[in-house]
């Protein structure tokens, strides 16, 4: 079983990225689905999460309008759409995969049960 997130890169504020995780060895529509940043000497927050069965989405206030969780069930691949890009948002982005399948205890890493490597997200003020 692996994830990976993907997507990142360096963009100026005001940008747009989006990011993916894809999964091998799991079927990521049976999970929910969060995402988490990490910045330098900071602890790991959740930025958003997507569940399972009926889609539905939470976000951080911090994010909250600006960036966008979806699923493409068919490519096993769950997206970040990340607009309106600030340097604060400058961050390692993770995925991670919960079998309890509705996003619970939002912002905790506990529930999660698979995580990918993480992407690097740089915004340039």
């Amino acid at each position: 079983v692996q994830l990976q997130a993907s997507g990142g890169g360096l963009v100026q504020s005001g940008g747009s990225l989006r990011l993916s995780c894809t999964a091998s060895g799991l079927t990521l529509n049976y999970y929910a689905i969060g995402w988490f940043r990490q910045a330098p000497g900071k602890e790991r927050e959740g930025v958003s999460c997507i569940s399972s069965s009926e889609g539905s989405t939470y976000y951080a206030d911090s994010v909250k309008g600006r960036f966008t969780t979806s699923r493409d069930n068919a490519k096993n691949t769950v997206y970040l759409q990340m607009n309106s890009l600030k340097p604060e948002d400058t961050a390692v982005y993770y995925c991670a995969a919960d079998k309890y399948r509705a996003c619970r205890a939002f912002g905790s890493t506990w529930p999660y049960d698979y995580w990918g490597q993480g992407t690097q997200v740089t915004v340039s003020s």
